[in-house]
């Protein structure tokens, strides 16, 4: 068996393993990531690109506090808030992101407006604490842009992946305004031109791009990056210290990693017997699909047999949103996260009642978390988003884009229904004409006026930024009442897990007892979320990898010398006249 030595093993190349990898490796350790992917980047590279980060340079300088962070933290997380977890990451933010600034070349944005999630929550901000990353141009990976995890392709228009912020603004007017046209397609053709030249366009977008000046800094900082190389078991030594890992795949054999092991291999969400034990919507394990990468588990069954287990205090065990599941036109299994599409104008939610059960412009994770309550008590968690044709056309469904896109595309692949009445359509998906009927009229009543007197959509700065910002007179309202109608089903999906494995102050895997197993460590969704439960902002599962993964990466040597200086026998008592030389040789 073959065996390689190294000062670090980190298992998955995410933001949270490439984080911890490059602060080890500025501290002059010798660093491995092994991915069990054929690619790099993880959940990442196909996500938003976001980080919520407060305490940034941003929030700062516009007067954010730790307290009123602290604050907004402790109302979303309620009793599962912990203080010590929380500290630990608001104390090292500033730290965090001046490093992957100045050290690791990774360039942040900080945009004029992202606001929080929770606008209604004390402590909330409209700006100052989510930063991403401009588009990137991935010829700085050299030989390894092939090997970086491609877009997830149901979020891409033709192909290329629309920046958040102003660039998907321009995206959404492109059949209306001849200059986002244009636009639109300047971005599209050169995507076009570059994927026919090279087999992969290189400018990269939102979690692409964080990822592709990850990896980049990864290389420069002499990192070995395994792909196709699989975890399968942690190795210790007699004292019971983490002394390596067991591999599979294209690297099989045995790490000894003389400081330790980071376990950033994702969460669980991908596991139908782990989401029959912690999901409750899910107790058969067949009423939950993720669109994310990797998330099997792997970190609960590597941590298990040496004491590791799941901290599920979490009053919300994922960070939830709706997903369409359906069939290409070439009959594969694809997904579209609905992180954004139903806050628009002309488009609402229903249940297979008919009715609307959530406030739309909420989060993904809060509209999540309306849409398992609304159905505990029924035969699987889904619903369904209603558009009318003014809608439909100027905006799209998700994945069912809007004009000129031709509607029959979207409808043969079974992800679009439409009708031309709504008790047609009511028909079709199956709810009762009457009730949608009934809950159309209430909606328009208000929306004609800009309002939603039920459930405050459009009322806050949260959710006119996911609406139409030009729509007038609210950004997230307008009536449903031009046929043909519209409909696209959506069940429960996540963006990652918030239960993980239970970790101490420096992210050591705990074991029943909350004892440290030494030499081993989790971040990212791997670990318990700080967040307990609540899902603050724009990047609320990468921003806290990224702090926590450079945390660990920070102490990983500090933490090997603890250990190493707690096994030193007490120093026998030296005579007068002598030197202890062993004392000595430790000057």
């Amino acid at each position: 068996m073959k065996t390689w030595t190294c000062d670090v093993l980190v298992i998955g190349s995410g933001a949270g393993g490439i984080a911890a990898a490059l602060r080890a490796a500025h501290d002059g350790s010798s660093v491995i990531v092994a991915e069990k992917d054929r690619y790099l980047g993880g959940t990442t590279a196909i996500s938003g690109g976001w980080l919520w980060v407060p305490g940034n340079e941003q929030g700062v300088r516009e007067g954010d506090t730790r307290e009123e962070a602290e604050t907004y933290i402790r109302h979303l997380a309620g009793d599962s808030y912990d203080a010590t977890a929380v500290g630990a990451f608001l104390d090292t933010v500033p730290e965090a992101m001046r490093f992957f600034t100045d050290e690791a070349g990774i360039g942040f944005h900080y945009p004029e407006k992202a606001p929080d999630y929770r606008m209604d929550a004390p402590g909330a901000k409209v700006s100052g604490r989510a930063v991403t990353v401009g588009a990137t141009d991935a010829r700085i990976l050299g030989e390894d842009r092939l090997r970086m995890q491609p877009y997830l392709q149901s979020y891409t228009v033709f192909g290329y992946m629309p920046e958040v912020g102003p660039d998907i603004a321009r995206f959404l007017k492109a059949n209306r305004d001849p200059a986002a046209f244009r636009h639109a397609a300047r971005k599209i053709t050169a995507t076009w031109v570059q994927t026919l030249l090279y087999r992969r366009a290189h400018l990269r977008t939102n979690g692409n791009a964080l990822m592709t000046r990850m990896v980049a800094a990864a290389r420069e900082a002499g990192i070995r990056m395994w792909t196709s190389t699989t975890a399968q078991e942690i190795l210790r030594g007699p004292d019971g210290v983490v002394t390596g890992v067991r591999l599979s795949g294209a690297h099989a054999g045995e790490v000894r990693a003389r400081l330790g092991v980071v376990i950033a291999s994702g969460g669980f969400s991908g596991n139908a017997e782990l989401r029959r034990r912690y999901f409750a919507h899910d107790p058969h394990g067949e009423d939950h699909t993720t669109p994310t990468l990797g998330h099997d588990g792997d970190a609960v069954r590597l941590a298990g047999p040496v004491g590791g287990h799941v901290d599920d205090r979490p009053h919300q065990p994922a960070s939830w949103g709706p997903v369409t599941v359906f069939r290409g036109l070439r009959g594969q299994k694809r997904w579209f996260p609905h992180l954004r599409a139903f806050g628009l104008p002309g488009l609402i939610a229903v249940d297979r009642d008919g009715e609307r059960f959530a406030n739309e412009s909420s989060s993904y994770h809060d509209f999540g978390v309306e849409m398992i309550r609304n159905d505990a008590d029924r035969e699987g968690t889904f619903g369904w988003i209603v558009a009318d044709d003014t809608a439909m056309r100027r905006y799209g469904i998700g994945w069912a884009k809007p004009w000129p896109f031709p509607q029959a595309l979207f409808r043969r692949a079974g992800y679009l229904h439409s009708a031309p009445t709504v008790a047609g359509l009511a028909g079709r998906i199956g709810v009762p004409a009457e009730a949608l009927q009934r809950t159309l009229d209430e909606f328009n009543a208000g929306a004609a006026r800009g309002e939603d007197p039920r459930f405050g959509r459009g009322s806050n700065w949260f959710h006119h930024f996911k609406g139409d910002m030009d729509h007038r007179p609210n950004p997230n309202l307008a009536p449903i009442e031009t046929g043909p109608f519209h409909a696209v089903r959506i069940e429960m999906g996540d963006l990652g897990t918030y239960a993980g494995l239970a970790v101490g102050p420096r992210n050591e895997v705990l074991d029943e007892d909350a004892q440290p197993v030494p030499g081993l460590y989790a971040v990212g969704t791997s670990a318990v979320s700080v967040f307990g439960g609540g899902y603050p902002g724009y990047g609320a599962n990468i921003g806290p990898a990224m702090v926590f993964g450079y945390r660990v990466g920070r102490d990983l040597g500090a933490c090997a010398g603890e250990r190493a200086n707690r096994s030193q026998p007490p120093a026998a008592a030296v005579p007068d006249g002598s030197e202890d030389l062993a004392v000595r040789g430790r000057r």
